[in-house]
């Protein structure tokens, strides 16, 4: 059983940096693409960046590319998400997910199996 668990979230001031953690549990992370996606409120649930499986290629929503570094540590099992010079807009419930198909590596929400249950970031200005 997969089980996928987020740490990291909290309250923080435009401009400051944060990093976000995902441990995996019942499933070896570099076997699969695994990525970041984030629910603000009264708003769907958007990509935020994702790495492939195997060879570590990375991907970035336009919003927060050059703010935000998607990292994989095969040893510990995790996937982090490390953000800086945070802005109000990046407010969400940011959640980690896997898809679980394997040598395809997609940023939609729809091509996600499995999701943590979210960890929020407020960011206020």
């Amino acid at each position: 059983q997969v089980q996928l668990v987020e740490s990291g979230g909290g309250l923080v001031q435009a401009g400051d940096s944060l990093r976000l953690s995902c441990a995996a549990s019942g499933i070896t992370l570099w076997r699969y693409a695994m990525g970041w996606f984030r629910q603000a409120p009264g708003k769907e649930r958007e990509f935020v960046a994702a790495i492939s499986w195997s060879t570590g290629v990375t991907r970035y929503a336009d919003s927060v590319k050059g703010r935000a570094t998607i990292s994989r540590d095969n040893a510990k099992n995790t996937v982090d998400l490390q953000l800086k010079s945070l802005k109000p807009e990046d407010t969400a419930v940011y959640y980690c997910a896997v898809d679980l198909q394997t040598n395809r590596f997609v940023v939609q929400t729809a091509g996600y199996d499995d999701w943590g249950q979210g960890t929020q970031v407020t960011v206020s200005s």
